[in-house]
């Protein structure tokens, strides 16, 4: 991984109490927020703004149905 975002005290405790509430490591439960969000926010939106357009044949945003993501 390129970049590692780092956690605010505050966050860090937020996805500490959501991963002891899933029964889950922290690193499983950062994946699993972040697959809940990719879900939830519209891909057509993600894909406006996005500013990599190399990987959209691999991205869950240009997958997900009824997207208008960008073409390579």
């Amino acid at each position: 991984m390129a970049y590692t975002p780092e956690l605010s005290q505050e966050y860090s405790a937020t996805l500490r109490r959501l991963a002891w509430a899933l029964d889950m490591p922290m690193t499983k439960t950062i994946n699993a927020v972040i697959d809940h969000c990719a879900q939830t926010v519209e891909n057509v939106r993600i894909c406006k703004e996005c500013k990599d357009q190399t990987a959209c044949k691999t991205c869950v945003f240009h997958n997900k149905k009824g997207g208008e993501a960008h073409e390579v």
